[in-house]
């Protein structure tokens, strides 16, 4: 089981992007897709309510693309904001949808109890073990209709970080790997939400616990918690040795679907890489760079290799840019900085700042506007930083260090303005992960 799920928060993909996904998926060697998009609202909030006629269609029409490709399919609900444990007439509610998908063809089935709010359980049980019960029940029932059926879980600590704070009891998982039904996969993120590495060592011990090796639910390159970035960067951070130890890898990607030729390359890639062969992330960066570099098309002809390098390396992974775009804002930081530069230093870098601003400028020319679309508003913002930054070597090459940059486009309330920086001003962020008033 590798491949992608579409778990992210924000609007779901499309159709046609969908039709999109699996080709990719089909190219790169992957094959399952689950669908999970958190904000199709009768997959989670509206759970209870079986798809209108049309909708009810484009799924089933979905779910036989994945079949004439090659993929499986697997619809996820998650009905665990509300939902009744042991009420009867809430289990007739998730039979009735689970029966709906497979009147359309779907035999695969995901139920997700991730992001719950906290509350203690009803007295004389635990979460575990009421989460375990209706999954169980739940496989139950697809059993009866499709025996082969599939069941993956998301249980409510579904990373290291929480587990060890005791989300959901202190001892969550041991009671959920003790009453799960062994067929029932389970899916984890790894150490943390967004898991920088993940390691055989990290999964041997949580398969101790859930006394199966996981399925990870990878969001390394999700975005949906900061709309202003998106990852670009290849699969990273994960030993190939990590393929043999987990039951399955899925990513849940950039909410965009245009921005994830990189990530689903190089996440195929990696799944489908020989035994014994290592795994260069920053080679297949640049191949998988390489490959999407004509939908960077512009009126103006191709895209600059070297600016398009260095533009993808400014949004690379979640933990770190690239090295071209950190090796820039080193020197950038350097030309700014208060002390002694040579003026030769900075205007190298004032060049380097405006071919990069440029570049971005001419992102608006692009001839693939859903590719334009995606890019627009992270781009935009990245080519004012740049101008202003451009403007403050000018300041300092005209003036000397320390010298103040005036710009007609970057004013009070207007640029940098707004409730989010005003917010982001009253608390500052320490390395330990905690906030502080500056």
């Amino acid at each position: 089981m590798n491949g992608v799920i579409e778990g992210f928060y924000g609007p779901p993909w499309s159709a046609a992007e969908r039709r999109e996904l699996l080709a990719a998926l089909q190219a790169g060697g992957l094959d399952t897709y689950v669908y999970a998009p958190k904000d199709d609202l009768r997959h989670r909030a509206a759970w209870r309510e079986l798809y209108p006629e049309r909708e009810a269609a484009e799924l089933g029409a979905l779910a036989a693309a994945a079949r004439a490709a090659g993929i499986a399919f697997v619809y996820a609900l998650a009905p665990g904001l509300d939902l009744r444990y042991g009420d009867a007439a809430d289990a007739r509610c998730l039979e009735a949808k689970a029966a709906q998908l497979q009147a359309l063809g779907v035999t695969d089935f995901a139920l997700l109890f991730d992001d719950l709010p906290e509350r203690p359980p009803p007295a004389g049980t635990t979460w575990a073990a009421l989460h375990a019960a209706a999954a169980n029940a739940f496989f139950r029932f697809l059993r009866t209709g499709c025996p082969a059926a599939r069941l993956l879980f998301c249980p409510a600590p579904y990373c290291g970080r929480m587990a060890a704070a005791g989300l959901g009891g202190a001892d969550y998982l041991d009671v959920l790997g003790r009453e799960l039904a062994p067929e029932i996969d389970v899916c984890w993120t790894g150490p943390e939400i967004i898991a920088e590495e993940i390691t055989p060592a990290h999964i041997a011990a949580v398969s101790a616990r859930l006394r199966r090796a996981p399925v990870i639910w990878d969001n390394l390159f999700a975005n949906d918690y900061d709309v202003r970035r998106f990852f670009c960067g290849p699969y990273a951070g994960r030993p190939p040795e990590l393929r043999a130890a987990v039951r399955g890898l899925l990513v849940n990607p950039n909410c965009e679907w245009p921005l994830n030729a990189v990530p689903l390359r190089t996440f195929g890639r990696f799944v489908n890489l020989p035994p014994g062969m290592p795994w260069n992330e920053r080679a297949e960066f640049l191949a998988a760079l390489a490959a999407w570099r004509p939908r960077f098309e512009g009126l103006g002809g191709p895209a600059d290799e070297a600016l398009l390098r260095r533009f993808a390396d400014c949004f690379y992974l979640p933990y770190a840019e690239g090295p071209e775009a950190d090796g820039f804002f080193r020197r950038l930081e350097r030309a700014l900085a208060p002390a002694a530069v040579p003026a030769d230093e900075v205007r190298a870098v004032l060049g380097e700042t405006l071919a990069l601003r440029d570049f971005c400028g001419r992102l608006a020319e692009l001839k693939d506007r859903a590719l334009f679309t995606a890019l627009h508003r992270r781009v935009w913002e990245l080519r004012e930083e740049l101008d202003l930054a451009a403007r403050g070597l000018q300041a300092r090459l005209e003036r000397g260090p320390g010298a103040a940059a005036q710009s007609d486009f970057h004013r009070p309330g207007t640029f940098r303005g707004g409730p989010m920086p005003r917010l982001q001003r009253l608390l500052a962020a320490r390395a330990d992960g905690s906030f502080t008033p500056p």
